[in-house]
């Protein structure tokens, strides 16, 4: 298992297995494996802090039998105190949580942290970055949501990407700044120049009958 989150600065694309073949996620990571890809998101979701529900911990620990990709998991949960050793144990390298759940994340990154997983912050599109100004610089990676939380296939939302402008100041060059929603050839470039330098895409590669392309066509659109 690679439990490295790859360093800052290098543009690294992360498949979203939102958008995948669930009756073929084993197949499907090692598709977005061969083309090169060295994280994973996964996005977990509960029914109560976004209206989805999507996979659990059962599901992370089959996955991490079948691949050694860096498992980036997004939880877009009430609670994710109470869960994350459970996703921990399961496989999960990076867990991701939104500032808009936690009193005291400075405290859960660290928890994160003491239980060998590298720890992300999220904001939603409506959150002011000063939410997450104090303890960004603790975490390994900043998350900006460029669409609602809960489901694929949304329209990319302009305003929001532009806060990576403003993550990116505030964490510097060491920390992953992350971005998801309606990443695509056409919205990847705009997003790099802004300071990001982890793009998640679901959609833009799942929705392609070769993945392969479809990751290579996002990476060559970035440079």
């Amino acid at each position: 298992m690679n439990g490295k989150l790859p360093k800052a600065g290098t543009i690294e694309i992360a498949p979203s297995i939102l958008s995948a073949d669930f009756a073929k996620l084993a197949d499907e990571l090692a598709v977005i494996e061969k083309a090169g890809a060295k994280m994973v998101h996964l996005d977990i979701m509960d029914g109560h802090f976004v209206p989805n529900i999507t996979i659990g911990p059962p599901v992370v620990e089959k996955l991490r039998k079948h691949s050694k990709l860096f498992f980036d998991c997004h939880l877009m949960i009430t609670d994710p105190r109470k869960f994350a050793p459970i996703f921990i144990k399961s496989g999960a390298n990076n867990l991701t949580f939104h500032i808009e759940t936690e009193k005291n994340p400075a405290e859960l990154i660290k928890a994160l942290h003491d239980m060998g997983a590298t720890a992300g912050v999220c904001l939603n599109p409506e959150t002011p970055v000063k939410a997450i100004e104090k303890v960004a610089p603790l975490a390994d990676m900043i998350l900006v949501l460029t669409v609602h939380p809960g489901f694929g296939a949304q329209q990319f939302i302009p305003e929001a990407a532009k806060k990576i402008i403003e993550v990116r100041e505030i964490v510097g060059p060491d920390i992953r700044v992350e971005v998801d929603g309606g990443i695509d050839p056409q919205t990847a470039p705009i997003v790099v120049l802004y300071g990001a330098d982890t793009l998640v895409a679901g959609n833009a590669i799942f929705s392609k009958s070769d993945r392969v392309a479809a990751i290579n066509a996002i990476r060559q659109a970035c440079k």
